[in-house]
């Protein structure tokens, strides 16, 4: 059964990004920018985790398919894609680390998946994104599957 998770997802050739804040922390306003570099949308504010071939997949939520939400215009229609694989998420940070010292991982429902922090505001974030991932695949980590009860027991109580 897929998970509905709050956050905007596109795809960089052919693998998803997801991009994740609180509500108008910038997720929608970087994944424009994002999609003007090439990007394609998936789902914009909400989308479906679901496991396929042992796999995250990141799946538009069909009620909003093809939209996005431009603050100060309204909701736009833009091309968009119905799954990716995820491989990455961005979580937004005031002051990202300068150099971060390896390829740091936030859970997202059953998986370990690769995260970089960014201030989604730097006229650079967008590019950022795209070295984030290419750092990503080039090192051939990929989102690892754990069970819910050891992520749970591995919290700080």
């Amino acid at each position: 059964m897929p998970q509905m998770i709050h956050g905007t997802a596109i795809s960089i050739g052919g693998h998803a990004v997801l991009i994740m804040g609180e509500s108008g922390s910038g997720k929608s306003d970087l994944a424009l920018r994002l999609i003007d570099r090439g990007a394609i949308l998936i789902s914009d504010d909400v989308v479906f985790l679901e496991t396929l071939e042992n796999a995250p997949i990141l799946i538009v939520a069909p009620n909003i398919a093809g939209k996005i939400e431009v603050r100060g215009v309204g909701i736009s229609n833009v091309d968009f894609i119905a799954s990716a694989p995820l491989r990455l998420v961005i979580e937004f940070v005031d002051a990202p680390d300068r150099l971060p010292e390896d390829i740091a991982h936030t859970t997202i429902g059953d998986y370990v998946v690769p995260v970089s922090k960014l201030n989604p505001f730097e006229q650079s974030s967008a590019i950022k994104v795209e070295y984030a991932l290419r750092a990503v695949l080039d090192s051939g980590v990929r989102p690892e599957f754990v069970s819910a009860n050891v992520v749970k027991e591995s919290l700080p109580s």
